[in-house]
């Protein structure tokens, strides 16, 4: 008896994570490759394909449905990626295409976050909703809007960008150029940089000052979990600017439901508290006391395969 199979592939930054995977979320098969070291988008094609070759052989390729992939800055619409900055190649890359040909199976693509999205409503914390955002906390802030249970691409394939949506006027600079994008403040980058320009202005005393330029967003966890005053009031702070800009994204689409993926939200109550009281208190009437926050079910190491392959169903 033969079982319909997906393929999802992963284009990280720094890695790629690929695997076999039933309609029911299981994970057959897996592995991963750097995404670094090839300067031309062929030779990376190539070696993904070979790296990829075991586990389509050992799951039986007839049974292979189709391939799912999730990339930076990949577009649906036109299975490209464009413009990655995160990315080695430049410029607009017809990765769906390239895929597709060596690996001999229909490639669907989109960018990492709305495959995150799909994922969690195929298999996670998002099955059997019709309305909700998929916010992942990482290095940046991705988005995935989901309503009337279709993922909103908007008429160019790049609808959803909450990163950059402006959380403050004249705020700090974005790396997209930008000013004041809510991943300057509420991503793991934005929350470490906050943390920094604290240490400038003040003598307040913290355990952070002794990381350094080594500070990571785990630390600030580790302290605010050992009751260190300043990494407290990081998430306090944090907490505002992520919750008054979600209440204005709740007026746009009424979701039943937040759900936050990513290393930032390991915070939990610390951060989400906060989160949850400034949302609350910035929303509009009728939208109180509706909008659920929710954890991510996809378990982490394998959300980004998860998330990929859900496209293919």
């Amino acid at each position: 008896m033969t079982q319909e199979l997906a393929l999802g592939i992963d284009i990280g930054g720094t890695n790629t994570s690929f695997g076999i995977v039933d309609r029911r979320g299981k994970i057959s098969a897996q592995g991963t490759m750097p995404t670094t070291g090839y300067p031309k988008v062929e030779d990376y094609i190539a070696a993904l394909a070979a790296a990829v070759a075991p586990l389509l052989a050992e799951a039986g390729k007839e049974n292979i449905v189709a391939c799912g992939a999730g990339a930076p800055n990949g577009n649906f619409f036109t299975g490209e990626i464009a413009f990655a900055p995160n990315l080695p190649w430049k410029g607009v890359i017809p990765m769906s295409k390239l895929m597709s040909e060596s690996f001999g199976l229909p490639v669907t693509l989109t960018n990492d976050a709305n495959a995150a999205a799909i994922g969690e409503m195929m298999y996670g914390a998002a099955k059997g909703m019709k309305d909700f955002i998929m916010v992942t906390l990482g290095t940046g802030v991705g988005s995935g809007f989901v309503a009337n249970g279709n993922l909103i691409y908007g008429h160019d394939g790049f609808a959803g960008e909450l990163g950059h949506i402006t959380a403050e006027r004249n705020g700090r600079k974005c790396g997209c150029g930008r000013y004041g994008c809510l991943e300057t403040y509420a991503s793991a980058t934005g929350i470490v940089r906050t943390a920094h320009e604290w240490m400038e202005q003040s003598d307040d005393a913290t355990t952070l000052r002794k990381k350094g330029a080594a500070l990571t967003a785990r630390n600030i966890q580790d302290a605010a979990q050992e009751k260190d005053a300043m990494a407290l009031e990081l998430y306090h702070y944090t907490g505002k600017i992520l919750g008054q800009t979600l209440a204005d994204m709740v007026a746009i689409t009424s979701p039943e439901a937040i759900i936050f993926f990513g290393g930032l939200a390991h915070a939990g109550p610390m951060l989400f508290d906060h989160v949850n009281r400034y949302m609350e208190a910035n929303l509009l009437h009728i939208f109180q006391n509706k909008v659920k926050m929710l954890q991510s079910a996809l378990p982490d190491a394998d959300a980004a395969i998860l998330g990929a392959s859900a496209l293919v169903w």
